[in-house]
């Protein structure tokens, strides 16, 4: 596995699947994931666990927009390179978007984020899915 390509996949990924979200809370306000919700509250647990001073709203935000890139980069990097790095994307998306509907409750973050709806359960998979499929595109396009 390549580095630099894979990080690059994996970012173009955690891109596009940030987009999606932050396009969709906007148009879409009930039904529409709620993923910065989510990434706030455990920051915000993180910090408290940690006795550092917490952050005002608008900072919270940033950071956890900026955790999330990371994070879904590193996640989606996972790609690597080679013929197969759709159908892997793909399969990290999945994951990651059965993960995002089946995971807050049972980690304290609430389940409203992700569970509001059936719909939003859907889009979270379906998100995560397309931020896998586009890191794989850019890894197999980077061979």
């Amino acid at each position: 596995m390549k580095l630099l390509p894979s990080l690059t996949a994996g970012l173009a990924g955690a891109v596009a699947l940030t987009a999606l979200h932050e396009t969709a809370r906007r148009l879409r306000p009930a039904d529409a994931p709620r993923m910065d919700v989510l990434g706030m509250r455990a920051l915000r647990k993180i910090l408290a666990r940690a006795e550092a001073p917490q952050p005002d709203d608008d900072t919270l935000f940033g950071l956890t927009m900026a955790g999330d890139i990371v994070s879904n980069g590193l996640y989606y990097s996972l790609v690597g390179s080679g013929r197969n790095a759709v159908a892997r994307g793909v399969a990290l998306g999945l994951a990651a978007g059965v993960g995002g509907v089946l995971l807050p409750g049972p980690l304290g973050l609430g389940e409203a984020p992700s569970n509001r709806t059936p719909q939003t359960q859907l889009m979270t998979v379906a998100w995560y899915t397309v931020g896998g499929l586009v890191a794989g595109i850019v890894a197999r396009a980077q061979r």
